[in-house]
């Protein structure tokens, strides 16, 4: 990783920690980490786009590992992150990118593409397809103790990681989101206690990988993501046309947990999905989890690799 170069821009009153790599003539794929996850998840990917020519730009969201805090986490908005996905690109003097979002990576992608279609030349998700900015009820018919109502209400899911270092925090949350069933807990149970501490972390996920993200997370905590997503996922934002034509691809785990999300599967597969991004592919890895492009990195990087090549005129 000594490759990968690490600094701060300034961006609405905020110092956003960026990874980067590549030539700065080159075109750029900006790549945008979902929870748990941070700037090194996208480790694999980036030495690769960079390796074949392309500019790689991985930041911190505000709130996240080494970026700023914003001044009231609790009021972190998915339109904030735009506004900063935005400033971000004008401070770098980028006109136009190519975008990789995980997780709820992928609901930035997805406003950005919508307010910003100028400046996206196209878009890989992966973890969660592209998801046009309205209120979500993925809580519909599932039991209290699902692990998005649990961590939606405010001083619960601090009290729960509070009893844990943010390291065992970490690894439980990637122990959970690896598997194919949801993160269910009992009514006499919290979310981390789902997990029983001699649980291993999934193979392809390292001690080293672990220690990682344990620091980045002890230094930004957990305040500002638990707002964005969890507490953000009813924001409502005024959009007359969410249809995207530019080129997209959709990299889906078939072992995703995500996909048992109530009405998930039948926006996939109905047309829904397609009537709103014309131009999408969609990509499915039978053995895939929620962390694809950590868990299948070879795979994952020959996609994101023939996508590029495919849609920008890089020779």
């Amino acid at each position: 990783m000594e490759e990968i170069e690490h600094k701060y821009i300034e961006v609405n009153g905020l110092k956003l920690h960026i990874a980067e790599i590549g030539s700065g003539s080159s075109p750029v794929v900006v790549f945008l980490h979902g929870f748990p996850e941070i700037w090194y998840s996208w480790r694999y990917q980036m030495l690769a786009v960079a390796k074949a020519g392309y500019r790689a730009i991985a930041p911190d969201f505000r709130g996240y590992g080494l970026s700023d805090q914003p001044t009231q986490p609790e009021k972190t908005t998915f339109l904030d992150l735009n506004n900063d996905l935005l400033a971000l690109l004008d401070a770098l003097n980028i006109s136009k990118v190519f975008l990789v979002g995980k997780d709820f990576g992928s609901f930035v992608v997805s406003y950005f593409s919508i307010l910003h279609k100028e400046r996206v030349s196209g878009f890989i998700v992966m973890g969660v397809p592209f998801l046009p900015p309205k209120p979500l009820e993925f809580k519909q018919g599932l039991p209290e103790g699902f692990y998005i109502s649990r961590f939606g209400v405010p001083g619960r899911a601090e009290a729960d990681f509070g009893r844990l270092d943010a390291k065992t925090v970490v690894k439980n949350v990637y122990i959970l989101f690896s598997r194919t069933e949801l993160p269910i807990a009992n009514e006499d149970q919290e979310i981390m206690d789902i997990v029983q501490p001699s649980t291993p972390l999934p193979p392809w996920f390292s001690e080293e990988d672990l220690t990682a993200y344990g620091a980045l997370y002890e230094n930004s905590g957990f305040r500002t993501a638990l707002q964005v997503p969890y507490r953000s996922l009813h924001e409502q934002v005024n959009i007359t046309d969410p249809t995207v034509h530019v080129p997209a691809l959709f990299i889906k785990g078939e072992r995703d947990y995500f996909l048992k999300f109530p009405g998930i599967e039948d926006y996939i597969s109905s047309g829904v999905l397609k009537s709103l991004v014309p131009n999408l592919q969609i990509v499915n890895l039978p053995e895939g989890t929620h962390f694809v492009q950590e868990q299948l990195p070879n795979e994952v990087n020959q996609l994101v690799l023939e996508f590029l090549t495919k849609n920008s005129k890089l020779q």
